[in-house]
């Protein structure tokens, strides 16, 4: 039987990219997505992976690129967040209701 967990996702702990979140997010943690990886700042892999809430929420934003593409992505999320603000932003309540989904976990291959 073949395994149903295909989008594989790499996670990256100590990322600038996720200390610039951090920094714009005014948080002593942070994580952000880019396409299939995840970077982290503040925490560690094991902690974020023990983290089932923020785990999912990352993963829908790795769902999100899947589904408008990079650039796509990029350009959507930037828009709205000027349009909406952070919190408002679409692309973040989907992120947030994926919270809850543990059905999420099955597409993935995680590290």
């Amino acid at each position: 039987m073949e395994d149903k967990r295909s989008i594989k996702v790499s996670i990256s702990d100590n990322a600038w990219q996720a200390k610039i979140a951090s920094r714009f997010l005014k948080s002593d943690n942070a994580a952000i997505v880019f396409g299939r990886n995840i970077y982290l700042w503040g925490t560690s892999k094991q902690a974020f992976l023990g983290n089932q809430r923020w785990l999912l929420h990352e993963l829908q934003h790795v769902l999100q690129y899947q589904r408008d593409g990079f650039i796509g992505f990029i350009y959507k999320y930037l828009r709205n967040h000027i349009e909406h603000g952070y919190y408002n932003n679409p692309y973040e309540v989907e992120a947030r209701a994926a919270e809850q989904n543990e059905e999420l976990l099955k597409q993935f291959d995680l590290p």
